[in-house]
């Protein structure tokens, strides 16, 4: 095969996600005329907004080669801590400290996994039960909250700026930024390194176990502020809150392009992996498709997107 024949499917590959989409999308558009309604687009756009922010930490750790089953957990716990702590000393300290949470779980299994080597799989899962019951102990399993919050705080769940809603803002911000720091920084290449290739990166004196206990670093933190997002959109924390996060934002991911197998992926195309992943599942509620039928779906999605990365990298 010729270079020019490689340049032209890796170029194929590429716009695979954006081209899913842009059919999903289509095929709604003609089968409901709800679909292309504003306060239709706006709700995907809000639903987006929380599980891009998710799909990004997730990114840096598929990209190091990892993968975290924890997240779910770490946005209810992020939730929750942020009301409980905004209740009683201010909005500041209680966006601090949820997004502090969700940093130290990520550390945790930065940790556990880098430094121990502990499989990901099992450390990851028992962080996801763990925090789960942390976080059900924190608040006895209710609400926390829902009275107390601070204005602006509900506010910034609800109102716009520009038009647009708060939430869709901070996934816009902070896809530029970490864009900038995953292709433009030493940080950046290193996770992709390690991910490429763990023997030759520690050959090539990259710090390895660092580098991977970085990327969960990174996806906690960002758990924790999809976390503090998603408690400003139900203005309250949710104890049961982020269930099954974990697996759409793996999905997402993978739809995006990225490799199970590390060292390949893009943060933009991870967050068309989540408007597809929003889009499908809005589209079989506009379809009145049964929601039990809607599992089957997402669960048939997300296998076929692990089926179509191992077949991708087969060849």
């Amino acid at each position: 095969m010729s270079w020019k024949q490689t340049a032209a499917q890796l170029h194929v590959r590429g716009l695979t996600p954006l081209l899913t989409l842009l059919v999903l999308c289509a095929f709604t558009a003609l089968a409901t005329d709800r679909f292309l309604s504003p306060l239709n687009l706006t709700n995907i756009l809000v639903q987006s907004s929380i599980m891009a922010v998710i799909a990004l930490g997730m990114t840096f750790v598929i990209i190091g080669g990892g993968f975290d089953l924890s997240v779910g957990s770490t946005v209810a716990l992020s939730g929750c801590i942020a009301a409980l702590v905004m209740v009683k000393a201010g909005l500041v300290l209680g966006i601090v400290a949820g997004i502090a949470a969700g940093v130290l779980v990520g550390l945790l299994n930065g940790v556990v996994i880098a430094l121990l080597g502990v499989n990901p799989f099992i450390t990851t899962l028992g962080t996801m039960v763990l925090v789960r019951g942390v976080v059900f102990l924190i608040t006895a399993g209710a609400p926390v909250g829902d009275e107390g919050l601070p204005s602006s705080f509900v506010a910034f769940g609800s109102e716009r700026f520009l038009g647009i809603h708060y939430l869709v803002w901070v996934p816009a911000v902070l896809l530029v930024l970490l864009s900038w720091v995953m292709h433009n920084t030493p940080h950046g290449r290193r996770i992709y390194a390690v991910g490429g290739g763990r023997d030759a990166s520690y050959l090539s004196g990259i710090p390895v176990q660092r580098v991977i206990a970085s990327t969960y670093v990174w996806c906690g933190t960002l758990a924790g502020i999809a976390g503090v997002m998603l408690a400003a959109r139900l203005q309250s924390g949710q104890p049961t809150a982020g269930e099954f996060y974990e697996l759409t934002a793996i999905a997402a991911v993978v739809l995006g392009g990225a490799a199970l197998h590390g060292g390949e992926g893009t943060l933009y195309k991870s967050v068309i992996g989540v408007f597809i992943m929003v889009v499908l599942g809005n589209s079989l509620n506009l379809l009145n498709v049964d929601s039990y039928w809607q599992r089957v779906a997402v669960g048939a999605v997300i296998i076929a997107a692990a089926a179509a990365d191992r077949l991708r990298w087969r060849r």
